[in-house]
């Protein structure tokens, strides 16, 4: 089994990394700096675009799962924000806005 970072290095290290390809990131929503689940909100020219979350697989490796891409909808995304942080309080929230984020969410699964 790999080692799991602590979510707060993960969370600064996404940052930087969205940093480093041109965009920039935000914490919406800071979790548990130890143990958190993290999700990462993919945005394109202020855009929304999609919803991935870290899970483990069974091999004991992460990868990033998209679980929303139908982000359209404001007011739905929101509600489904709140109510993702209702059953996880500990959920870290990162939203990148980076140029291009199909890209970069590929880049993140290759890096686990």
């Amino acid at each position: 089994m790999m080692t799991r970072l602590a979510s707060s290095v993960l969370a600064s290290a996404l940052l930087r990394r969205a940093e480093q390809s041109g965009g920039f990131g935000a914490v919406l929503a800071k979790g548990d700096a130890t143990a958190g689940a993290i999700a990462v909100i993919l945005a394109e020219k202020g855009r929304k675009a999609r919803f991935l979350e870290r899970v483990m697989h069974a091999n004991g490796g992460y990868a990033w799962q998209c679980t929303r891409e139908d982000v359209e909808n404001e007011e739905e995304f929101e509600k489904f924000l709140q109510r993702r942080q209702k059953s996880d309080p500990d959920l870290w929230i990162l939203e990148l806005d980076i140029a291009s984020a199909e890209r970069f969410a590929a880049e993140m699964n290759d890096s686990g």
